[in-house]
């Protein structure tokens, strides 16, 4: 019997471990933490030792590459540079006597012509054409009248004087009834032809402005820059009707401005043929 008693004890000693099993494995992840970062960060430090070792080889590359090709240079002789006198230089010839070109003659030449008398380039007056307020000068306006047509004339005359303003040409005529014309040639310094052209791009503009043209005018044929205009008709209760139209170009260091006001209609024709003709002029 005690046999017998003793089997069961066997038997049953087994079944107590099993359930101390999981607490063995539920150990095992709760070690993982423990060893997982340990073994993560020796090849980042192997990296990171790696790729210092490579930056301070190339560093010490660079400086003892730039101290040897400094040494290098320091020893070589110095250059010769090339004399300044090289007779094997290709020079233009200068052309035969008779095929030298001729001066312009001074009807031809503009600044020639611009030196001298400068009313002289104005239009002539039209036949049956009345003289009108420019008459009264004699042909010239002077600076500071130029500058008074302008809204801010102080402002104006200074900026005039800054562009290198000389002196202003000017005709004026009256034909029909009430169509009055003139024309002026504005003049600025001969070695500041930037002066009449940017008078005529200030002047050009403004033109698209309400109280103006309102429009971008037309190409003036036969210059670089130049522009006619015809203004819409102004009315106002209790006046005439006000037709306007002007023109504007520049040639070398004369700036050109044309007006035509009438109180009838001013076709394109009228202020374009007068343009091209002034412009034949210079």
């Amino acid at each position: 019997m005690n046999d017998e008693a003793t089997i069961p004890d066997q038997g049953t000693a087994p079944p107590p471990v099993k359930p101390d099993a999981p607490a063995e494995t539920s150990a095992a992840p709760a070690s993982e933490p423990d060893t997982a970062p340990a073994t993560a960060t020796r090849p980042r430090r192997r990296v990171l030792r790696t790729v210092g070792l490579i930056a301070v080889a190339t560093v010490i590359g660079l400086v003892g590459g730039t101290a040897v090709g400094y040494g290098v240079q320091a020893q070589r002789e110095p250059t010769a540079l090339p004399p300044l006198n090289q007779p094997d230089l290709v020079r233009p010839k200068p052309l035969p006597k008779g095929q030298k070109p001729k001066p312009l003659p001074a009807s031809e030449d503009l600044r020639a012509k611009a030196q001298g008398d400068l009313r002289k380039l104005l239009l002539p007056k039209p036949a049956g054409a009345r003289n009108a307020d420019a008459a009264d000068t004699d042909g010239w306006m002077d600076v500071s009248a130029f500058a008074s047509m302008f809204d801010r004339p102080a402002g104006a005359l200074d900026h005039q004087i800054d562009l290198g303003l000389r002196r202003v040409a000017v005709a004026a005529w009256e034909t029909g009834e009430h169509r009055k014309t003139d024309v002026r040639l504005i003049q600025y310094r001969a070695n500041d032809v930037l002066g009449a052209q940017e008078y005529i791009e200030d002047q050009q503009g403004y033109m698209p402005d309400e109280d103006f043209a309102r429009n971008e005018g037309r190409e003036l044929k036969g210059s670089t820059n130049g522009r006619y205009y015809v203004f819409p008709v102004k009315r106002k209760a209790g006046y005439l009707d006000m037709y306007r139209a002007r023109a504007y170009f520049h040639r070398g260091d004369i700036a050109v401005e044309i007006f035509i006001v009438d109180t009838k209609k001013i076709s394109e024709n009228d202020i374009r043929s007068l343009a091209e003709r002034q412009l034949g002029r210079l």
